[in-house]
């Protein structure tokens, strides 16, 4: 491990491949550390209709499979491990052993998942946790969205505009969520609140047909979508760089560069900062943001 890369990626969600394509075609000898399950989210979801390029669709998995495909034919040295230290005290920077003078995190976040072997099973085929992606497959359905905070009230509210029905389903007697959310949502005509309730099975073969409470009441449903909040994938970055309070990566404004870390010359793209907008094409929009910010910083810097 004597090779010094230009770029180690840390990630290989839509954010890390597409930050490989724009490094590797810029002549940066990239190293992309992708993780043991590598893809990120797209990898646990089926058709993709809001990915632009692709008209009919596109199965998730697929999708990332280009990615990969394309980042590899450009240069891009794949590595299907998963980073367990970082040393961004010195020049070049550690990563796993392997040296370089810039670094791209890019590990996104993972989603809070309600803990059910049937939830797990049926995640694409029915259960979800993206009302912005997956909506439009629900026109006219019932569903439910489980959560209590403001992620959950947008899910509600993106939901109502089409399915048939919307029922928010809270284990308290109260939203945590804002007031001006909170209102949008009770007075809102499609959708309905179970309160102190919490789903103990969701039933179906091939698709969500129902979810069973721990009441042991009985509901059927077309969809369950899960916004119990998510966690950035960033343990591994603590006390290396600025986090904030949850725990996402800060990105920094420093010296005409964006995407920057707290360390200079580590940049971060996609969901590990992004906890607003969570979508493989804005991921992908902020791994090239930081594969040229890394390109820019790096012709001025000699190691």
């Amino acid at each position: 491990m004597t090779d010094v890369f230009d770029v180690i990626i840390i990630g290989s969600g839509p954010a890390g491949l597409t930050a490989g394509i724009y490094t590797s075609r810029a002549d940066l000898k990239t190293l992309l550390l992708a993780g043991e399950k590598w893809g990120g989210q797209l990898q646990l979801t089926t058709l993709v209709e809001n990915f632009p390029g692709f008209p009919e669709g596109i199965q998730g998995p697929d999708l990332m499979a280009n990615m990969r495909k394309q980042a590899e034919k450009f240069g891009v040295e794949v590595k299907d491990e998963s980073v367990k230290e970082v040393d961004f005290g010195e020049k070049p920077f550690k990563v796993n052993g392997y040296s370089a003078r810039s670094v791209i995190i890019a590990t996104g976040a993972e989603f809070n998942w309600l803990g059910l072997p049937s939830e797990q099973r049926l995640i694409g085929k029915g259960v979800s946790s993206c009302a912005t992606c997956d909506a439009a497959f629900f026109r006219s359905k019932k569903v439910i969205v489980v959560g209590g905070g403001d992620a959950a009230m947008e899910e509600a509210l993106v939901l109502a505009k089409f399915a048939g029905e919307v029922t928010v389903v809270h284990r308290r007697d109260s939203f945590r969520a804002s007031k001006i959310m909170q209102e949008r949502v009770l007075s809102h005509p499609k959708i309905k609140v179970k309160w102190n309730t919490e789903i103990a099975q969701i039933t179906g073969e091939e698709k969500v047909e129902g979810v069973i409470f721990k009441n042991g009441e009985k509901m059927p449903v077309d969809g369950v979508f899960v916004a119990i909040g998510h966690n950035p994938a960033t343990e591994v970055f603590k006390n290396k760089v600025e986090l904030d309070e949850k725990g996402f990566i800060v990105k920094i404004l420093k010296n005409g560069f964006n995407m920057m870390t707290s360390v200079p010359g580590v940049f971060v793209a996609g969901d590990v900062h992004d906890h607003f907008f969570k979508q493989a094409i804005t991921a992908a929009g902020y791994g090239c943001g930081a594969a040229l910010e890394a390109e820019k910083w790096l012709s001025g810097l000699t190691v």
